[in-house]
């Protein structure tokens, strides 16, 4: 006789949707720190609780003191997010603690996201949406705030993984080109057509457009530098929804001032939410909060994929998301 999956015990300490809460007592037994302690810092509950699970997301960080200081029974950490630099894997693994994150589950939305922040670039939507609200705007004038097409234009990709691949996908549509570079090439079907380069310096001269989507590592910190922006054709356009840190602040500032670049699209910033306040005045950049993910949908995926990966790793299988 086949036995039912054992349910899942989880104390979450990170704030989620009410649908998403919904979603999640449907699927599993779980107590929410903010329901319980609204007014308390939800860390400071992890001592006393008994799930063996806690749920976690970037803005609960789990350093390697509080990993240490998390109680016996816990088994696992789950972190509502594709990225893991809050917690301490060193730390996990020294106590035995599997590790899990969402590598998959916010693609569409991200790569939703660069579209639109590629689109709000070229088109000086900054510019546009301050001049309008401004109650200022004279009227239609062919020399108004022109800027430039993406339609047929050569589009780079640093960091081809599988919101790169939707965003190629979206690209397309707009008869865009396709590059990217990789630490490994692609297989043929899942490059679909785009053109590999083994080095960035010999694709950063071929894209009208960068959008960066590689991982924050100690490779990849601060790639976008002076150095590298001079690779880009003059006029290029730079999107980022992977890691604030992988831009010098300073470097592309200096380049949107300066008129190298046309322009920027940024969703992801340095020391966030205290951005370089440089950005707040430049014309040229089209700046979001970070919502690269922000779908009602794509929150509700998150949570049944990582609910899954748990299930998976439960029944004894080994959960492709698992980092630890």
């Amino acid at each position: 006789m086949v036995q039912p999956p054992e349910r899942l015990s989880i104390f979450a300490t990170c704030r989620l949707p009410e649908e998403v809460k919904g979603d999640l007592r449907q699927m599993c037994d779980i107590v929410f720190a903010d329901d319980i302690a609204p007014n308390q810092p939800a860390r400071a509950l992890l001592p006393g609780r008994e799930e063996p699970i806690v749920m976690i997301s970037v803005q609960e960080p789990l350093d390697a003191a509080t990993i240490a200081s998390l109680p016996a029974g816990v088994r696992a950490i789950a972190t509502y997010s594709a990225g893991h630099e809050h917690l301490d894997l060193a730390a996990a693994r020294a106590r035995d603690i599997a590790v899990f994150s969402l590598p998959d589950a916010l693609s569409e939305a991200v790569a939703e996201v660069g579209m639109f922040l590629l689109l709000g670039a070229a088109h000086r939507a900054t510019e546009s949406i301050d001049l309008i609200r401004s109650r200022a705007w004279p009227g239609w004038s062919a020399t108004q705030l022109n800027g430039v097409e993406i339609f047929r234009k050569h589009l780079g990709i640093l960091g081809m993984g599988r919101i790169g691949r939707v965003l190629a996908q979206r690209a397309r549509g707009f008869d865009m080109t396709i590059h990217y570079s990789n630490r490994r090439r692609l297989a043929p079907e899942l490059e679909v057509g785009a053109q590999f380069h083994a080095d960035p310096k010999d694709m950063f001269g071929k894209i009208d457009a960068l959008v960066l989507l590689a991982p924050s590592s100690p490779e990849t910190r601060g790639f976008l530098n002076a150095e590298r922006i001079g690779w880009l054709k003059r006029g290029a356009i730079v999107v980022n929804i992977a890691r604030g840190n992988l831009i010098v602040d300073d470097d592309l500032i200096a380049a949107l001032r300066g008129g190298h670049l046309f322009a920027a699209g940024l969703d992801v910033f340095n020391g966030e939410p205290n951005l370089d306040p440089r950005y707040f005045d430049l014309p040229n950049v089209f700046i979001l909060p970070h919502i690269g993910s922000s779908t009602i949908e794509t929150r509700r995926r998150m949570a049944a994929a990582l609910i899954e990966q748990l299930r998976t790793w439960i029944a004894g299988g080994t959960p492709s998301s698992r980092l630890v």
